[in-house]
Formats: C-alpha cells, sequence, structure tokens
C-alpha cells in the first residue's frame, strides 16, 4: 500500500539570507523530489548586507517528508520554517 502524499506550503524566514544562501540551497536540493514550486521574496530592496528573506515552498509528499524538510529548516539558526498541509 502506497503512503498517501500531502499538498502543502512552507514558509521560510531567513534572518541573514547572505549568510544562510549556501546552507539552505543544500538543504533545499536533498529534498528537490518534494518541491512543486518556491518563491523568494527580498522584503528589504535597499538592504545590502545581512538582509531578511522570506521564501514559500509548495510541496507535495508523505507527511514524513514534508516534516523533514520542515525542520531541517526550522532547525538550523537563523531560519524559521512553518509549515501547512492543505489536502
Amino acid at each position: 500500500m502506497a503512503l498517501k502524499k500531502h499538498l502543502a506550503t512552507i514558509t521560510i524566514l531567513v534572518k541573514d539570507r547572505q549568510s544562510h544562501a549556501v546552507e539552505v540551497q543544500k538543504i533545499l536540493t536533498e529534498h528537490g523530489h518534494i518541491i512543486m514550486a518556491r518563491l523568494g521574496v527580498n522584503p528589504s530592496r535597499l538592504c545590502i548586507k545581512h538582509c531578511t528573506g522570506v521564501m514559500a515552498l509548495i510541496v507535495e509528499g508523505t507527511t514524513k517528508e514534508i516534516n523533514a524538510l520542515s525542520k531541517e529548516l526550522d532547525d538550523f539558526y537563523g531560519i524559521v520554517a512553518k509549515t501547512t498541509i492543505i489536502a
């Protein structure tokens, strides 16, 4: 029996996107098989150093896969990730 897949959003706040870009990209690449869409927003367009970044992911996977991605991001210092399972 196949595990049920869910559709979810993961909203990510990166407190210093320049410092964390490589780590965030590595995590997203490792979980790329469940990521359907990704949007990155620079809320402080005039910021040059230590800027906050916001990302939104749309993912499809098992609850375990979705929670693993969210937890890996959220456990990283300077990153907050919140998940909402929609379907």
